[in-house]
Order: C-alpha cells, then structure tokens, then sequence
C-alpha cells in the first residue's frame, strides 16, 4: 500500500508499506549505533582494558552532539525538505561508524591521536542520528494520520531494534576468533549496507506528499525560540518531558556495561557478549510486538491507556535489574540463568518503550498545529541528555565501585541495584503523567 488519501481535506497520509520502508531507516541507523555503544565499547574495555569510561564519555558526547534535535525539527515544521536530512545524516552517521573503528584500533598504540579521532568519530554519529533520526520522526509525525501514528511509532522502532539485533548477530559470528583486521571488515560492512539501505528504502516517498503536510506553509513561521517556549509552556508537554528524561535514564544505564559485566563476570569471548547483546534486544522487540498488539499501540487509543503498559515495563525492568544484581555475586557457582535474565530485561525494556513511544506520538500532535518537528526534537533531546547521562553514570560508577570495592562483581551489583530504583520511580512518573492528563490534549485530531 503506498500513500493514501485521507478525509481532511487534499492531504495525502503515508501507507503502511511507506512506513514499513521508514521502519527500514530506523534499522539502518540502529545496526551502526550498535557498533559504537555495543562492540566498540566492549573491545576498548576487554580487549584492550581501557578504562570504561572513555567508551562511556564517547558515547556521551554523541549524545550531547544531539541536543540540536529541536533545531532540526524546527526546520521540517518550516517546510523544508527532510528526505536530504535523513540520506544526508545516514552518510554522516556511516562514515563516522567506521572512523570510529580505526580509533579504537588506533588507542591502545596512540592514546592522545586515538582519542582525538574517536571524538571526531563520536561527534558524526551524534550529528548523524540527530539530523536523520529526527527528520524522519518529523516526518512520520506530520505525514501519518492521527490514527496511525502511535502504531507507525512502534513498527518504526520495533525495526531498528530488529537492525541491531541482526547486526549484533551478524558482527558476534564473523569477529571471532577476534582480530583487528577482522574488527574493521565486518564493522565497515555493516556500516555500507547500512547506508544503501537507507538510500533506497526512503527514496520516493516524500514526493507523495502532496500538498506538503503544512497547508499554512504561506502563513508567518514562528521562530524556533517562541516554538521552543511556546511547547515548554505547555504543561502536559513538560510533564511528559521530565517522565522521557528519568525513564530513558534507567533505560540507558546498563547499555555500556552489560557486555563488559558479561565479559569480567562470566567469562565471556566478544562472540559471546555480543550474541548476548543481540538476545536482549532480541527481547525488547519481543516486548514491543506484545505491546503493540496488546492494542493500546496499535488501536490509536489515548496515551491515558497506556499506563498499565509503562507500569508493566518499567516494573519488569525494575525486577530483572535486580536479577542481574543477584548474579552479579553468583556467577562463579555457574548456576544464575544470565541469558534468560538478559532476555526477560530486554522484554521488559520492549514494554516500556513501545508504550512511551506511543504516547509520544499522541502528544506530537497536539497543541498548535506544524509543531511536530519541535516536539520530537525536544523529546529528542531530552532523550539524549538521559542516554547520555545514563551511559555515562553507569560506566564511571563501575570504575569508582570496582575502585573501592576491589570487586567486579560487587561493583556490578551496586549499579545494576540502582538502576533498579530508577526503572521504579520511573513508574510512578509514568503513571502519574498520563493518569493527570485531560483527555482531550491526548487525543489525536479525527481525520
């Protein structure tokens, strides 16, 4: 099916085949985001026993690259085209994919060389994220019917977690025995066929758009400050905005320490660790299919539904956590059931996500029209400055505990136990958030 036209007025809505092939994008820059926050993290800690940190404060930075999500929004709200901003930032994100490789080649020989490279390396994966991945959302926002656009959400981050998934699996079966030259061929692979995917899968679909998704693009266009303040005002909107922040926190604390955990405390080759990154979004796309068609996702109902959703997940969340704290300690007796563990996390990740996302996209809309952009761009953000955080705590806080402590294990359990705390708060937030908020805000326009 490809666009469809829809009762308001002339305005053409995208097709479910035009979002799957969005989704396809969204694949595309989750295989080469796993290299960077996944196997490139675990080399430089394992591999190459530098400190966990450094992996976390790249990560960090790619995220800090990001907060220029909201600009960018602004930008698609004012008309612009954004399939170049997508094809434009997979290229940025790709070719920084690889010169990332060749600077953790290139630390362990020349530390100061290395790091300035892997900062470059950093800063175009932030950039390229943040101009493709939200040019896209924008795009799904403003170019999907209201009914559809908490499903087109889930389907679209359902298949970046399958991208990462399959690039996990594909990277974990090739590398080892690991090598470095084996290292660099199979990460470049992944990031090539990354980009041409994305080239071909969002090519086309713009064009269909007609009339442009903003009928009032001849009216005044508010500048980007008085858009900015105008969504901050906006209660429902800010409340939404501290719940994104404090949930995504717990959501990315155990992304840079997971592998290195499996790595110190179990044992494991980078083979395994990754295959075992692999089953945890494995997981979380389990998690978010069950979600979806659970039918608060998928129906188009009111982000005031979906609570249970969020409270289930951040729940589950909470109690594997606290699973992998317990195993932190246990691991020599062999026993503790660390891949049924990962895979229940990953679920329970998959759960929260879906049903965030959703409610996500029922607030894009909302609100003065052509605020899509802006609003994802915020959201955005604040999703970058928690990730960023949140990686970034999680690492450090294993150096320091790992420090005093004069224990992997204990070390990890310390932070796996907080970030517990973390998913449970979250909870609260998230319950709270939708249960105060009046219907009507919620729900998106009839078409």
């Amino acid at each position: 099916m490809t666009a469809a036209t829809i009762a308001t007025g002339a305005r053409i809505g995208l097709g479910w085949t035009d979002i799957m092939r969005m989704g396809l994008v969204q694949a595309s820059i989750g295989a080469i985001v796993m290299l960077a926050t996944s196997l490139l993290n675990r080399v430089m800690v394992v591999e190459y026993a530098l400190p966990a940190a450094l992996p976390a404060g790249l990560v960090a930075w790619h995220y800090a690259v990001q907060l220029s999500r909201p600009m960018w929004g602004h930008g698609s709200d004012k008309g612009r085209k954004r399939t170049p901003w997508i094809i434009g930032g997979m290229g940025i994100l790709a070719l920084g994919g690889i010169v990332a490789v060749n600077a953790t080649i290139l630390l362990p020989v020349s530390p100061i060389p290395g790091t300035l490279l892997a900062i470059l390396a950093f800063s175009m994966i932030g950039a390229g994220v943040g101009a493709a991945g939200t040019s896209l959302l924008a795009m799904l926002a403003s170019g999907v019917v209201p009914e559809r656009r908490a499903a087109a959400a889930a389907i679209t981050w359902i298949m970046m977690v399958a991208g990462i998934v399959m690039a996990a699996a594909t990277a974990g079966s090739l590398i080892d025995p690991f090598s470095e030259q084996r290292l660099a061929i199979v990460s470049g692979g992944v990031a090539l066929s990354a980009f041409v995917l994305a080239c071909v899968a969002i090519a086309g679909i713009e064009k269909r758009l007609v009339p442009p998704p903003h009928p009032n693009a001849d009216a005044p266009t508010a500048s980007f400050g008085e858009a900015l303040r105008e969504i901050m005002g906006d209660a429902t909107a800010r409340r939404f905005t501290i719940f994104v922040f404090v949930s995504m926190l717990a959501y990315a604390m155990q992304d840079l320490i997971l592998e290195p955990f499996a790595g110190l405390v179990f044992g494991m080759t980078p083979g395994e660790s990754t295959k075992l990154s692999g089953l945890q979004h494995g997981g979380v796309m389990a998690g978010m299919i069950v979600a979806g068609i659970g039918g608060s996702a998928f129906a188009g109902r009111r982000p005031s539904d979906l609570r249970w959703w969020i409270l289930a997940g951040c729940g589950g969340s909470a109690l594997a956590l606290a699973g992998l704290a317990i195993a932190a300690t246990t691991a020599g007796a062999g026993a503790w059931p660390l891949k049924a563990n990962v895979a229940v996390l990953g679920f329970a990740n998959g759960l929260f996500a879906v049903s965030a996302i959703g409610a996500m996209m029922g607030l894009a809309g909302a609100g003065q029209q052509s605020r899509e952009g802006v609003r994802m761009g915020v959201w955005g953000a604040a999703q970058a400055i928690a990730f960023g955080l949140g990686g970034l705590t999680g690492a450090m806080g294993v150096d320091i505990a790992r420090g005093m402590l004069a224990s992997d294990g204990a070390a990890f359990q310390l932070i796996f136990a907080g970030e517990a705390g973390l998913f449970i708060l979250a909870a609260l937030l998230g319950v709270r958030v939708t249960m105060r908020t009046a219907d009507p805000l919620m729900v998106a326009a009839p078409a």
